[in-house]
């Protein structure tokens, strides 16, 4: 009931008024946000690289509806990787095709990604797609497919809770996809995706041990611990060790246990969202896991 009155919440204009309008709602969320400004996420990131963890930056703001967007959106894509360049982070940038005109001019999108693939790989940094709501899922797997042939250090986000989701891999599997495999945070009907907390486990569990025998160096977006050990059991059985894999985190949560995985030998990364636009991925987190909520109003409080 508390997760989908929050994905309710993410999509309703006049709650998201009142909150983003709040400022102390709004610092509260500075747990989860590393601020409005590139030079902030920027910032974030050198901390975690201190404590031998990687970021990935991402920009919030999805759903571009022109193309004057979607161009302000690939100019702060680029200014992103050219600022972990020169910095030297150890970052990635999380890219959501919706902000390149995925929805309103499908070849600008295309030629959107290209510039920013292009360029981020002249400079040396990596990038991943990220996945939105399943209307979305067959288009941006196309988009992956077609930047894969020429980039094929790309990575994709794959929701686990998505009925489709072990078909959509399986036509992947040619290109050995790199995937980060999450549980997905979306409002979706139960015939597209599993609702409950036992059966998207159970599906994870088993992407994890396909992408372990088909992908290529996969990341599990998780703060789960069973499924986190999971990825670590399976890794052994095919004689991985936990550099051949990653663990990737959300900023702001359960940063005791990210330091640990790293201090323990993983490949960690953070995921660093930065942007005024933050309130539907903020209240998607809340809605991801109830830990989360209860973090929120321990910051709200002041504790």
């Amino acid at each position: 009931m508390v997760r989908g009155l929050l994905l309710w919440a993410a999509g309703n204009p006049r709650l998201e008024r009142t909150i983003t309008e709040n400022p102390i709602l709004g610092r509260a969320t500075h747990r989860f946000i590393a601020g409005e400004r590139l030079d902030e996420a920027l910032e974030a990131a050198a901390q975690l690289n201190a404590h031998g963890i990687g970021g990935i930056l991402d920009l919030l703001g999805e759903g571009v509806t022109d193309l004057e967007g979607a161009n302000k959106a690939v100019e702060q894509y680029l200014e992103a990787a050219e600022a972990i360049a020169t910095r030297g982070l150890d970052a990635t940038i999380s890219i959501k095709l919706s902000q390149l005109a995925q929805t309103v001019d499908r070849n600008a999108c295309v030629a959107n990604l290209g510039r920013i693939l292009d360029r981020a790989q002249e400079l040396g940094v990596p990038v991943e797609i990220d996945m939105e709501d399943s209307s979305l899922v067959p288009d941006t797997l196309e988009h992956y497919r077609e930047a894969a042939a020429r980039h094929p250090q790309v990575r994709v986000a794959i929701q686990a809770m998505l009925r489709r989701t072990p078909l959509d891999l399986e036509g992947l599997a040619s290109l050995k996809p790199r995937v980060r495999l999450v549980k997905g945070a979306y409002a979706e009907p139960v015939e597209l995706a599993e609702q409950g907390k036992k059966d998207v486990t159970a599906q994870y569990k088993f992407l994890t041990d396909w992408l372990f025998e088909f992908g290529g160096d996969p990341a599990f977006g998780t703060h789960d611990d069973e499924l986190i050990a999971y990825a670590a059991s399976a890794a052994g059985k095919v004689g991985k060790g936990p550099r051949d894999y990653e663990i990737q985190m959300l900023y702001g949560i359960r940063r005791d246990l990210q330091e640990k995985l790293a201090r323990d030998g993983h490949r960690v990364r953070v995921y660093i969202p930065f942007g005024s636009a933050w309130y539907p991925y903020f209240m998607r987190r809340m809605a991801e896991r109830p830990a989360n909520l209860r973090f929120f109003l321990r910051a709200l409080a002041g504790h």
